[in-house]
């Protein structure tokens, strides 16, 4: 392989390790997570306004009611709400709506309350599992301005029930949060 050929190969993940550390920083394109507030907003009604799901319950639930109802996978798609398993820090679970698919182990989300009463647009995850299947996550933590310290262990995906786009996503967004919060 020439020269060249291995450095265009590889720039990509050099590009990405070089902006590392400035992973704050908007302009990186690392995370492109933008916030709004919304009092009382939570994940749940959230993602059931923006996705259409008619699924209720703990964010943790989410899984099995969605199970002969709604496609589910290991694998995101636009659309897709992602399952967070209940724990000692998610005593609920959470769930979240995949808004991009950045590549096999890096997505973006929109998400409410992953910052008590905030919508977090285009905030990233990261596929940290050893079975490269999505079952543990790390999640961007805006008030750090990086990658959160805890691996969140997660069901899966509920797949869409039509494809969408981000752009699609993200004009529905805050609407479903309106919606959402009460307001």
């Amino acid at each position: 392989m020439s020269a060249m050929r291995l450095i265009l190969r590889w720039l990509p993940l050099l590009l990405a390790v070089a902006l590392a550390g400035c992973a704050g920083s908007r302009a990186s394109g690392v995370n492109l997570a933008s916030a709004s507030s919304y009092p009382g907003l939570s994940c749940v009604p959230f993602a059931r306004e923006l996705t259409g799901m008619h699924l209720y319950g703990d964010a943790g639930n989410w899984w099995s009611a969605a199970s002969g109802r709604y496609a589910r996978s290991s694998q995101p798609e636009v659309g897709g709400v992602l399952v967070f398993r209940p724990t000692a820090r998610l005593r609920s679970g959470h769930v979240s709506v995949v808004s991009r698919v950045l590549g096999e182990r890096r997505i973006h989300v929109i998400q409410a309350n992953w910052v008590p009463d905030e919508l977090d647009m285009d905030q990233l995850v990261v596929d940290v599992s050893e079975a490269n299947d999505w079952s543990a996550v790390r999640v961007w933590y805006p008030p750090s301005g990086q990658m959160g310290a805890h691996v969140y262990p997660t069901y899966g995906f509920i797949l869409p029930l039509a494809p969408t786009t981000h752009d699609t996503l993200a004009g529905a967004a805050e609407p479903a949060a309106v919606r959402a919060s009460g307001g």
